[in-house]
């Protein structure tokens, strides 16, 4: 369907994985030549969340030239962690997403990753070990053997040291288990070899450094403490001399990305902008 020159589709299916299809929806401009997208990933935990989440943002950067894909991901349950198979889909539908670029009017040269809380870790994992073997599965994704690199990363509020994080989160229960050790079915305690290999800023190094980053986080988040991980991973960024840009929005707490842009003094009225300029910058 089509809404103030927005096309916008739904129920794309761009893996199948685990006997389910993958889908997701896209959000694009009408018409025009091929433009940049930016493949943008919910939150939840790992364990929840939707793509609606991206559904004012979506219409709000197609008006101004650029795609926006969606996509759903596998998420854990109690018993059935989600790592690193999450991470497969996150680089299945960058992978989709360029194999299709035609067919969707973006162009493949010019990818983004963007994600908020859970997906900003997905974003920053899936950008900056996009040529780690261990992370790849070509497995029911036609296009599973093209490049799953991109040229910039937007995590919101995201989670860069997942050790940290289980920790930060030790007093908030899941069952028997909190969101890092549902996610990844073991905790740093028996197993902290996998809180390193699946933690963004594990790969915060010079080699990977050709991917743009813009670092976004609120001062009133008590869910993912900035000081424990968007500032330490800002850091090990500049030490590796990736481009690194921050956004920091002023009282804002935790789940915002998804609220109406057009509200004088929402925090995505304050984000939006700064995120075009990025995205006009580096992609």
């Amino acid at each position: 369907m089509s809404q103030e020159n927005v096309t916008i589709r739904t129920d794309i299916v761009y893996s199948a994985q685990d006997g389910q299809d993958l889908k997701g929806t896209f959000y694009g401009p009408a018409g025009g030549e091929a433009c940049p997208v930016v493949v943008a990933l919910h939150g939840g935990g790992w364990r929840q969340g939707s793509p609606t989440v991206y559904q004012h943002l979506g219409p709000w950067l197609a008006r101004r030239g650029y795609a926006l894909f969606a996509p759903v991901y596998r998420s854990a349950k109690v018993g059935q962690p989600s790592y690193p198979q999450a991470v497969h889909d996150v680089r299945a539908a960058v992978q989709f997403i360029k194999g299709e670029a035609a067919a969707f009017g973006v162009d493949a040269s010019r990818v983004a990753l963007m994600g908020e809380s859970a997906g900003g870790h997905l974003a920053a994992l899936a950008a900056l070990s996009a040529n780690e073997p261990a992370f790849a599965d070509a497995r029911a994704n036609k296009h599973g053997s093209m490049d799953a690199s991109v040229k910039a990363c937007i995590p919101i509020y995201g989670v860069f040291d997942l050790a940290r994080q289980w920790q930060h989160d030790l007093p908030v229960r899941l069952g028997d288990q909190n969101i890092v050790a549902l996610f990844l079915g073991t905790t740093p305690a028996r197993d902290r070899r996998i809180c390193f290999d699946a933690s963004p800023i594990s790969y915060a190094v010079e080699k990977n450094n050709t991917t743009a980053f813009l670092v976004v986080w609120g001062t009133q988040d008590d869910v993912v403490d900035p000081a424990t991980q968007s500032v330490p991973f800002v850091d090990a960024l500049k030490q590796a001399s990736f481009f690194v840009r921050t956004v920091i929005v002023e009282g804002a707490p935790h789940y915002w990305a998804g609220d109406p842009i057009d509200e004088d003094g929402s925090h995505p009225a304050f984000f939006a902008p700064r995120l075009l300029r990025f995205l006009k910058a580096k992609l």
